[in-house]
């Protein structure tokens, strides 16, 4: 960053610690490692400009900064080139945000209904905002723009890129390519959940073979542990079978017969809210990003592909990131540089606003304290501690979660281990994030062209 705190070119490491040991640079923040010269301002310095490029996913997103060159090749002509600047990998916890709402669901119906008064259905027909996202799916694309504008504060970023793909979800179900006339005939075509059913099971119990009971249409997947209506998920299952599954798994339950759970197994189908999820948030994350003041352009996943296998790379998020979009000459850009360690961004979360824990039957059983900060740190702080005695002594870094007496809980990488306020030294504020490095899958990649 430049002296007035302005962004600047990325520069390399060793040139980093060159200017801290000078004393032409200060630290301003440690993850990502960014610093502020103190004898430049930015009309004074040469910016070429970045561009920040964006393969977003369900479970987490990739992101790469790149820069553009011309190169001379061999015969005497030029190509263009794609450099990677810096990789980060987002992980997402959208599978723990519908966790924790089905679970505060289930707690609010059991005080509604247990040996309770008899309080009649509140009807859905709530009005919701225009642009309205579940919080699983919302949660998603803010934490994308919220790295995004991070990102474009410490870098100068000119353009973004985002890969927009789209899952054929009614295809995905039937577990082949659907075309033309096909599409108006899905699997309940002409029949209904139950008969449709009786005919896959051959009338009979799914779990233990008997047949002229009674049967009970049964969730494989358990609605409790998140598995949906789907009739990939159904089964029919006698009344003693039924019961004694409950909301075991499919593999715990049938554990003791191999065969039958192989012939169940043969049944079901993946899971399709990640693919839905994912045509949930193309258009909303296209918007948002346009907010931040930068040319914004979506490319098909198509085009990534040709373009991560026309460069040779593995399949990860942040390689697809690296790709996304074609050369600024028109064509398939060539990665020349891969980044050797990703900065992996874990989003945790800056706790709960729940002012009570609650016992297995969701009725308050502590009460939790009101301030979230005690001695001076929040929980997320990034600390160093310095211990000077015991089994633990030494100097540690990493991120705390506090307790209210002062003996805080610091995450290393052996474990946690607990620590008093009096030996620790905040780095970094807690922002409702985790980090770490990885290895690049295939790293290191260095193909020069000239």
């Amino acid at each position: 960053m430049a002296r007035e705190g302005r962004p600047l070119m990325p520069c390399h490491p060793a040139r980093a610690r060159e200017l801290l040991g000078r004393g032409r640079a200060v630290v301003v923040r440690q993850i990502p490692f960014t610093i502020r010269l103190r004898d430049r301002t930015r009309t004074e310095s040469e910016i070429e400009g970045v561009q920040l490029r964006i393969d977003p996913g369900s479970k987490g997103t990739g992101m790469a900064l790149t820069d553009e060159k011309r190169e001379v090749e061999r015969g005497g002509g030029t190509v263009t080139v794609r450099r990677g600047l810096l990789g980060i990998e987002l992980r997402h916890r959208g599978d723990g945000i519908s966790r924790c709402l089905r679970q505060r669901a289930g707690f609010r119906r059991r005080r509604r209904t247990a040996n309770l008064r008899y309080r009649a259905p509140r009807f859905g027909n709530r009005a919701r905002p225009e642009g309205w996202l579940p919080p699983s799916v919302r949660h998603r694309v803010d934490t994308t723009v919220s790295l995004a504008t991070r990102i474009c504060r410490y870098a100068p970023v000119t353009e973004i890129h985002v890969e927009c793909a789209a899952f054929d979800t009614h295809s995905l179900s039937v577990g082949r390519r659907l075309t033309g006339p096909a599409y108006g005939r899905g699997v309940l075509a002409g029949t209904d959940v139950r008969a449709e059913l009786r005919a896959r099971w051959g009338d009979a119990c799914a779990y233990c073979g008997a047949s002229a009971v009674p049967l009970n249409i049964e969730h494989l997947h358990p609605r409790s542990r998140g598995g949906s209506d789907r009739i990939a998920n159904l089964v029919l299952a006698c009344v003693p079978c039924n019961r004694a599954k409950g909301t075991q798994s499919l593999r715990r339950f049938l554990a003791h017969d191999a065969v039958r759970l192989a012939r169940v197994l043969a049944h079901v189908r993946p899971s399709l809210r990640d693919a839905a999820a994912m045509n949930s948030i193309g258009r909303p994350l296209v918007r948002a990003l346009g907010a931040l003041g930068k040319p914004v352009q979506s490319w098909p996943a198509a085009l990534t592909h040709r373009n991560r296998t026309a460069s040779g790379l593995d399949k990860t998020h942040t390689l697809d990131a690296l790709v996304v979009g074609p050369s600024a000459g028109g064509g398939a850009p060539l990665a020349v540089r891969v980044p050797h360690q990703v900065l992996v961004v874990t989003a945790t979360g800056r706790g709960s606003y729940a002012r009570t824990t609650p016992d297995r039957f969701g009725f308050p059983r502590l009460r939790r304290a009101r301030g979230k900060r005690h001695f001076g740190y929040v929980t997320g702080d990034l600390v160093r501690a310095t211990i000077p005695r015991g089994q633990w002594a030494g100097v540690r870094t990493g991120r705390i979660s506090v307790r209210a007496r002062g003996q805080h809980s610091l995450a290393t990488p052996h474990g946690r281990i607990n620590v008093s306020y009096r030996w620790l030294r905040l780095v970094q504020h807690g922002d409702g994030y985790a980090y770490s490095r990885r290895w690049e899958a295939g790293s290191p990649l260095f193909r020069k062209t000239a």
